[in-house]
């Protein structure tokens, strides 16, 4: 397997064993630089948060200035390690998630309902109040939710190939492959005695 085009290729598709490993390849990426975080936080003196982790709010902070200006100096530390590791968990997130759309005959446009509306949601969900179409737009997201869920960890690719690519499940020795021993044809020599030549000669 191509690692390269596993964890940062957009094209192709991948079945829910690779995507699984995917998500286990992030959370062990995001576990080791946790760790790296404190023991750099330990060997100068700072004082990073006590919980440390990656999550959406990561990516979508970003688009509210509200959060921006509630950081301390506390955070200076976690956010150094942050800028590093988020686009790199979302890099491998959304190409493995784009081509495991793809096994399921889904364009990369599914990321913006599956992906994108939920986590602007958490972001800003505190400041849209208890009302009735605030309640709504929650039960859309908790859908939505749970449906790229399914999607992408349970629901098995389309069978053969699709638009995107080749069945990542196919026996790779149902591919056709080229016969190269048919393009040259060596006919031996016949076994029998070679015809003697006759030389004519003239008359004396």
């Amino acid at each position: 397997m191509h690692y390269a085009w596993f964890l940062f290729g957009f094209e192709g598709r991948i079945n829910r064993a690779k995507y699984w490993l995917a998500v286990l390849i992030i959370v062990c990426w995001m576990l080791f630089l946790a760790m790296l975080m404190f023991a750099v936080g330990s060997i100068f003196g700072l004082a990073p948060h006590r919980s440390f982790g990656f999550g959406t709010d990561d990516i979508f902070g970003i688009f509210d200035p509200t959060s921006l200006r509630s950081l301390s100096s506390a955070d200076i530390l976690p956010l150094c390690f942050k800028a590093i590791g988020t686009p790199l968990f979302l890099w491998v997130y959304v190409a493995t998630s784009i081509k495991r759309l793809h096994d399921r005959d889904r364009s990369s446009w599914w990321m913006i309902p599956f992906f994108a509306v939920p986590g602007f949601y958490g972001q800003f969900s505190d400041r849209l109040g208890d009302s009735i179409p605030a309640m709504l737009v929650a039960a859309i997201v908790f859908v939505l939710l749970i449906w790229s869920l399914v999607e992408t960890c349970y629901l098995r690719g389309t069978r053969g190939q699709n638009r995107f690519g080749a069945d990542p499940l196919a026996p790779r020795d149902m591919q056709p492959r080229s016969d190269q021993q048919s393009e040259l044809e060596i006919v031996p020599h016949s076994a029998g005695p070679s015809r003697p030549s006759h030389v004519k000669r003239g008359h004396e």
